[in-house]
This record gives C-alpha cells, sequence and structure tokens, in this order.
C-alpha cells in the first residue's frame, strides 16, 4: 500500500523487523503495563507483546517522524490478517474464542483486525484517525469486503459493563448470515439488560472510544462476549462492511506517497 503521509507523521505497513519490535513494545506498553494483561516470562523479559500471529501477519504503522531516537517512532498500530494468509497457517486469531462460520462463507476477501493501540501520548484522536486512513488504503489495495476482529472493554466483570454489553446486542447485533457467536466453553451473554433499563444516548457516549469508531463505519457485533483473563478485557466480535469505511476514508483522504494533510 502507499505510505499516506500527514504533516510529521507517516502511515504504512512495516517494512523491517526493527519496525514490527517497535510496534510490539508499544503494545506492551499499553496492554501490559497500561491494561495490565499478564505477560509471559520471555514478554516480560524482552518487554514486548507478541505471538505466532506476529510473522504472518502485516503490521499497520502511524510513525512520527520527529520521534526516533535511534529507533522506528511508532505511536499507532493494527495487526491485520487476511483470510488467504490465515487459511494457509491454520487460521484466525479469533477463532479461539468465536465462532467465524458465518464470516468464512462470505466468498469476498476479508481481513482480521487486532492489536490496536495508541501510545499514551498521541491519543488527542488524531492518531487513531491515521489508523483509520490507513485501513481504508489497505481495503482498497487488497480488495477486502470484511474486517472483522475482536474489540474489547477493559475489566473482566462482564456485570460491570451490562448496559453497554446490552446495548450492542439489542441495537447492534450482526444479521444472521454474519454473526459469529462465542465458543460454548467462553460464551457470556450480551443482553444482560432490556432496553427499557437503559438511555440509548446515553450508553452509546460511554462506549469505548474504538468501539464507537466502528460503530461510526457501520460496524454490528457477534452474539456472546468472551471474558479474556491475560489482557483483562471483555473481547466482543466486531464486523464492518468496508463500503462504509471506504465511503467515509479512502475518497476523501487517500494520497499519494509524500503528500501532506492537515489534520
Amino acid at each position: 500500500m502507499e505510505t499516506l503521509a500527514f504533516n510529521n507523521f507517516r502511515v504504512r505497513l512495516a517494512e523491517t523487523p526493527a519496525e514490527i519490535d517497535a510496534s510490539q513494545a508499544l503494545r506492551y506498553r499499553v496492554f501490559y503495563e497500561e491494561m495490565k494483561a499478564s505477560p509471559s516470562p520471555e514478554m516480560r523479559a524482552r518487554k514486548r507483546d507478541f505471538d505466532a500471529f506476529d510473522g504472518i501477519c502485516d503490521h499497520l504503522l502511524v510513525i512520527d517522524a520527529d520521534r526516533t531516537n535511534g529507533a522506528p517512532g511508532v505511536v499507532g498500530t493494527y495487526r491485520l490478517l487476511r483470510r488467504s494468509i490465515a487459511l494457509q497457517h491454520g487460521g484466525f486469531y479469533s477463532e479461539q474464542e468465536y465462532d467465524l462460520a458465518p464470516l468464512l462463507r462470505w466468498e469476498g476477501e476479508i481481513v482480521e483486525l487486532g492489536r490496536s493501540c495508541v501510545d499514551s501520548g498521541y491519543r488527542s484522536g488524531a492518531v487513531m484517525q491515521m489508523l483509520w486512513r490507513g485501513l481504508a488504503e489497505y481495503v482498497r489495495v487488497h480488495d477486502l469486503e470484511l474486517m472483522f476482529g475482536c474489540a474489547s472493554f477493559p475489566g473482566t466483570e462482564p456485570a460491570q459493563m451490562g448496559t453497554q454489553l446490552s446495548y450492542l446486542y439489542h441495537y447492534h447485533l450482526a444479521p444472521p448470515a454474519l454473526r459469529p457467536r462465542a465458543l460454548a466453553h467462553h460464551y457470556v451473554p450480551m443482553g444482560i439488560l432490556p432496553p427499557s433499563d437503559f438511555d440509548a444516548h446515553a450508553v452509546l457516549a460511554e462506549l469505548p472510544p474504538l468501539i464507537k469508531g466502528y460503530l461510526r463505519v457501520g460496524g454490528f457485533f457477534g452474539d456472546g462476549a468472551v471474558v479474556d483473563h491475560q489482557f483483562n478485557t471483555t473481547d466482543v466480535c466486531v464486523i464492518v462492511k468496508t463500503d462504509q469505511l471506504s465511503d467515509k476514508y479512502d475518497k476523501r483522504y487517500r494520497r499519494s506517497a509524500g503528500a501532506v494533510d492537515s489534520l
């Protein structure tokens, strides 16, 4: 995909092992140091978040060209796995939590999104917008029709986010033909409360920023939440048809390499 340039930021795929390492370092800081996930001894020693999927995924990066200090200045990242690659390597990461059969029946190319995070000093919203614009370019290049992946709420007590899970269940549940379901041994019901028990507009305002971002581009959600004790989160499966993503980001913001856009 093309490099997108916005002032001192560059948005592109990782091109070197050092850039993947920098994205893993960012993930470690966010997931393990900030969000209190539980690292393996090797992760703790290296201060990196990594697993077997890293080697087969594309890594979308936002790089601050003014923040190198001898290492790539990665300040935002997404991990991307296309079906054409996943099928050669045993499947998708999300299959550890969800039955993806409805998505796998989709005839066009699909991509799994994961490990999204932004450096704590860059959370004004601009870096997340750049990641979305990078996703739109990636979608265009690979002719992707569906994006999906696990989005997370902080914490491992679903009852504490009952109104938010109930809102997604009642107002944004995926149609049956595209609805993954949490595996039986992980399944946590999402429709904890009836719609009459909460103010939908107020709950929408309280959702995590990434989940709100998916809703803005027409995202909907699978059936069942999953508690992830390693990452100290409660996960939901999100699905996005990419036509809405392209309409919002690609047509307006795609630029040739070296172009500069004022955010």
